[in-house]
């Protein structure tokens, strides 16, 4: 089926790479040369080049700055709320992320559908129980969901991660969503 608007990114049109600024063609074009595509959402972003300097540079203050979590489990993290909040793009994009840095082909799938069945540890179980907390009743989160994180040696510094991952995640999941941002076929295979 060779439908173009199936085919198109998103929603919302691409802007055309001559508009770019500098620094925003820079970006894109090293996580292309890295990973031999462009993501989607780095494109779709573009369109607002302020919105897309402070989503990336959140995104990587969160995602790889040294801490208490692995890489491999901040993934589990935006895999797990993502699939909670119905989120294809980021499942299949971080799913393929996760598969990558877990070195587990299968992990993502468990993560997305539903993580107490997953081949993860006890703690990683009681980190995105926290998470899915966070995603979708953060308003009951109380020092009970806390002690629980702590008794699998989790810090508070550890508690905030989890909770800005979750939460930014959320707003991109949302985005994606609105936009119905389709993920990019790479994502598919990626750690398979």
């Amino acid at each position: 089926m060779n439908d173009p608007e199936r085919n198109a990114i998103a929603r919302y049109p691409a802007p055309d790479p001559s508009s770019w600024p500098d620094d925003i063609r820079d970006r894109i074009v090293a996580v292309q040369e890295k990973s031999g595509f462009v993501p989607n959402v780095f494109l779709l972003l573009a369109r607002r080049p302020d919105e897309f300097r402070a989503f990336f540079a959140y995104h990587d203050a969160l995602m790889e700055k040294p801490g208490g979590l692995t890489k491999a489990e901040r993934e589990m993290i935006v895999v797990a709320t993502s699939g909670a909040n119905h989120c294809q793009y980021c499942v299949v994009a971080h799913g393929g992320i996760l598969r990558v840095r877990a070195k587990n082909p299968l992990v993502a799938d468990q993560v997305a559908i539903n993580h107490r069945k997953a081949d993860i540890t006890d703690r990683q179980k009681a980190m995105l129980d926290f998470a899915l907390a966070v995603t979708t009743r953060s308003h009951e989160i109380g020092a009970e969901d806390l002690d629980r994180l702590k008794a699998h040696g989790f810090t508070d510094e550890d508690a905030w991660d989890i909770t800005a991952v979750s939460a930014f995640f959320g707003l991109s999941n949302r985005l994606a969503n609105v936009t119905d941002l389709r993920p990019n076929r790479e994502f598919f295979d990626l750690g398979r």
